[in-house]
């Protein structure tokens, strides 16, 4: 491998635009090419960027030889499209969540991918949180012993625009999934089955799109063990990020991140800092952690840590999570062949 790692990024808005900060600072990373259909807009930003280039034109990337990694930061509906013309012309590939909203055209562009022998890794960041890491870390040595109950909680601060919840894929693909990812992540095992009770109780206009904003999801694992994931699009006192492992022989969790841990004590009151605002604060140290060994990966020819096949599960128990809402029962997620 070449001692520096060339970039494209398909995508500028504000995913596209926070990994391209994050590799500003790496020094084997040159970011070539951003393109962005909306690149006349960008143009004050792309100044300040360190990429070389904006471009409309996605296929300036795929055409470019001296481009090894093309990172995916567009709308989901475009992401199997780009997936398969990068691996094609054996471009390694960094794709943000979800893959699709199509099961079937996920698996296609598994198939090139694996055919193309090219190294992709899913976008889920959260996996990298050193907090998070260290529940993992506990479960899979047995520190707490057998897995029984793992609880996820997973609120946002405000809930999104309704342009935004129209081509989102709904609260399970867009929010929930990220939980998904995290339950098979920490628990070591797959999901079997999802149970959702679910509400549209922040703004009932999100009915409009047959969606919710509220959830509580029972999962059942094939270790045994079950989970419970509770989500609002609303939480009026910032981003509440909450994971507990309970298990045989003690139990492991981690609270929320906040802009300092002081607490003030008085007669009247207990304070201490709000929990921060949004996942771009909340996460940031992981977006950087998930990039940096995503090169890794590619410059010490191993195993990327968030496979397609992860990206492929985390979708298939949204799917699932979708129906058993819908139909007011438990359902099975469907395996990976």
């Amino acid at each position: 491998m070449k001692n520096q790692i060339v970039v494209g990024v398909v995508g500028a808005g504000r995913i596209g635009q926070l990994h391209i900060n994050n590799m500003k600072i790496m020094s084997n990373i040159r970011v070539k090419t951003v393109a962005d259909v909306f690149a006349d807009k960008l143009k004050d930003w792309f100044e300040t960027s360190g990429a070389e280039k904006l471009t409309k034109d996605y296929q300036d990337i795929m055409n470019d030889p001296e481009i090894d990694v093309v990172f995916i930061c567009s709308s989901t509906d475009t992401h199997t499209m780009l997936i398969k013309e990068a691996a094609k012309v054996k471009k390694h590939i960094f794709c943000e969540k979800p893959i699709s909203f199509s099961d079937q055209e996920t698996l296609e562009a598994y198939e090139v991918v694996k055919a193309a022998g090219v190294k992709m890794q899913v976008g889920f960041n959260r996996r990298f949180d050193k907090n998070f890491k260290k529940i993992k870390n506990y479960v899979k040595s047995k520190k707490i012993g057998d897995l029984h109950i793992l609880k996820i909680t997973s609120r946002d601060p405000e809930p999104p625009s309704l342009d935004y919840v129209a081509r989102s894929g709904g609260i399970f693909m867009d929010m929930a999934i990220h939980d998904f990812d995290m339950a098979r992540y920490v628990s070591g095992s797959e999901v079997e089955e999802v149970y959702v009770q679910g509400a549209t109780l922040v703004n009932p206009d999100i009915q409009k799109y047959n969606d919710i904003d509220t959830a509580i999801i029972t999962l059942k694992f094939e270790n045994g063990a079950i989970g419970v994931i509770d989500n609002s699009r609303q939480a009026v006192y910032g981003y509440d990020q909450r994971v507990e492992a309970f298990g045989s022989q003690g139990a492991i969790s981690a609270d929320n991140e906040t802009e300092t841990r002081v607490k003030v004590f008085t007669k009247d009151t207990v304070e201490e800092d709000k929990p921060l605002y949004f996942f771009l604060e909340r996460y940031n140290n992981a977006y950087i952690q998930e990039v940096e060994d995503f090169f890794d990966s590619i410059e010490q020819e191993k195993e990327v840590l968030c496979e397609f096949k992860d990206g492929i599960m985390a979708q298939r128990i949204a799917k699932a999570a979708k129906k058993s809402f819908e139909i007011g029962k438990p359902v099975k997620v469907e395996k990976l062949k």
